[in-house]
């Protein structure tokens, strides 16, 4: 009989554009929800979506195979973005007669638009952990050919979905594939006549047309890699995927170790069976027992029998105990699976809110950074303007020097005209002005008298 295989092929979702996600992120500090299966709608969201499938933030790079693209997901987004769109950028520019309706750069254009996502994720699997538990590397790394050939299946069936990266995870329990592209149409009517188009691109029919086509294309891939014969297991009505990702893991293997355990409790209840059928023997043996000769009381029993109800007696004491042990066992595994379960969402969440304040903790840096820089432009700047200002004082000083010199001891009537004037005008002011032409004052500025006067009344003790 030949093997039959799950299979999922599973596309990222919008649940964050819903009107309950963004009631959450409105009052959330982080400004963002906790929705798993997210669109790519940003480039914060690529930058985590980069680290999670290359695997940036740990040790297991080795377990990551990328068969499209490079080792960075973020700058092929980008580069797909130029390859794509920059054409139609230019003739869109082209177009617009104020320059603020023009757009500089598209990939970030589309980042900062809420209503458009950024960039897809489809993530391929095939097989389920309990295919997958006891084949060896060498087994597993032949899935490399088997999604390659999904790719190029993949783009031949949807050519409007252009890919940028994809990658193979050995490091979990099945291998499974992350494609990131981005969809697209053309002769759109307004704004730029080619743009990214999810919603058009991806629709319930397409969907269900895709998932068809790239179901057979998988099992053909693998029969003739791997040279078997094997079907693919029936899909689940009403979904798009017959196998959940984030569902595998030590859930499934605790369900397995529950499942032997259910079959011990069934080898314990057929004991009981046989027991029960014991406990009719020793019933016929009390029943068949008679009354001795000298007291009715007393009754008469064969030493054979007297073995058969002490085996009884063993047999109902070890069956009793394995009994409860066995269902003690049961109930502490069922809670065991329970709070397994709590704490693996339990630890998502925190693992989600961690990557956020990361990110958080990322944006602050660079915004001290910024910041630091400004604020040494402005010291610079500072110390700029000081020195000018000392450089005038200089300046101002030794002009008002020349006027009071010429005119209050030369008595030089041409430079009292001047200095009229300028009083006249605006130029010189009043403190100017005398200085100017009272031979009493001294050459200073106003701030200088007044430090000079607040010093006088500092020193000036009275006894």
């Amino acid at each position: 009989m030949s093997e039959e295989l799950a299979y999922s092929i599973h596309l990222g979702s919008d649940k964050n554009k819903t009107i309950k996600a963004k009631e959450i992120a409105k009052n959330n500090p982080s400004g963002e929800t906790s929705f798993s299966n997210n669109g790519i709608q940003n480039a914060t969201q690529l930058s985590k979506v980069n680290k999670h499938n290359l695997r940036d933030y740990d040790n297991y790079k080795d377990e990551i195979c990328a068969i499209y693209g490079t080792d960075n997901l973020y700058k092929d987004v980008q580069n797909l973005y130029f390859q794509e769109f920059e054409q139609a950028r230019i003739e869109y520019n082209n177009k617009q007669t104020r320059e603020d309706r023009k757009i500089k750069n598209y990939f970030k254009h589309i980042s900062q638009d809420k209503q458009k996502d950024l960039a897809c994720e489809i993530i391929i699997e095939l097989g389920d952990m309990d295919f997958w538990n006891d084949k060896d590397e060498y087994y597993k790394k032949g899935m490399v050919q088997v999604y390659k050939e999904q790719v190029q299946d993949l783009m031949r069936i949807v050519p409007e979905f252009k890919v940028a990266n994809a990658v193979i995870h050995f490091d979990e329990t099945s291998p499974h594939m992350h494609i990131v592209g981005v969809p697209i149409k053309e002769d759109y009517k307004r704004g730029m006549r080619k743009q990214p188009a999810k919603s058009k691109v991806f629709t319930k029919e397409s969907l269900q047309r895709i998932q068809d086509e790239m179901r057979n294309c998988c099992i053909k891939s693998y029969n003739k890699i791997y040279r078997e014969n094997s079907l693919l297991k029936q899909k689940k009505k009403g979904r798009n995927q017959d196998i959940d990702v984030k569902d595998m893991g030590n859930y499934r293997e605790i369900k397995r170790q529950l499942k032997q355990k259910e079959q011990k409790l069934t080898e314990a209840n057929n004991q009981t069976k046989t027991l029960d059928n014991k406990s009719n023997d020793v019933t016929q043996i009390l029943d068949n027992l008679k009354p001795t000769k000298l007291n009715k009381n007393n009754m008469i029993i064969s030493n054979e029998d007297v073995k058969k109800l002490k085996n009884y007696t063993e047999d109902v004491k070890d069956i009793t105990q394995t009994v409860r042990s066995v269902n003690d066992l049961y109930m502490a595994i069922s809670d065991f699976e329970n709070s397994t379960f709590e704490i693996a969402k339990e630890n998502r969440s925190l693992k989600y809110q961690i990557e956020l304040k990361d990110d958080e903790i990322d944006n602050l840096k660079s915004e001290l950074s910024t910041k630091d820089k400004i604020i040494n432009k402005l010291q610079t700047e500072k110390e700029k303007i000081k020195q000018e200002l000392k450089k005038f004082k200089n300046f101002w000083h030794n002009i008002m020097s020349h006027f009071h010199k010429r005119i209050c001891y030369d008595k030089n009537e041409n430079y009292k005209i001047v200095s009229d004037d300028l009083y006249r005008n605006g130029v010189f002011d009043d403190n100017d002005n005398e200085i100017a032409n009272n031979i009493y004052r001294k050459v200073t500025i106003p701030d200088e008298n007044k430090k000079n006067k607040s010093k006088k009344k500092n020193n000036d003790i009275r006894f």
